[in-house]
């Protein structure tokens, strides 16, 4: 595999919270997307999922609770856990997550 440059990769992305697929390590995918200040719905997944920020910052709710995540930071979201994304996150995301 040859080196990936995360920063374009997601600069290149045709909208916000849509991602792609950087890698796969075993059963889990590696994907990087661009926020934007816009909400995202509630959701839910099976497996959970490991949320980093690159740049910026990502505004969770977590089961009723607001989290923040800054630049640098990790945020290990369970299986089965409702999230939703708040208004105001900005910036750069990898998630880890399983296929």
């Amino acid at each position: 595999m040859s080196v990936v440059t995360v920063s374009e990769t997601a600069s290149a992305l045709p909208r916000a919270w849509s991602s792609t697929v950087l890698a796969r390590v075993g059963t889990a995918s590696v994907r990087v997307l661009r926020m934007d200040a816009l909400p995202v719905g509630e959701e839910r997944h099976e497996e959970a999922e490991v949320l980093l920020v690159l740049d910026g910052r990502l505004e969770l709710s977590v089961d009723g609770r607001e989290v923040t995540v800054g630049p640098g930071g990790m945020y290990v979201v369970g299986a089965g856990v409702a999230h939703a994304v708040r208004p105001g996150s900005r910036g750069t995301l990898l998630i880890v997550d399983r296929d």
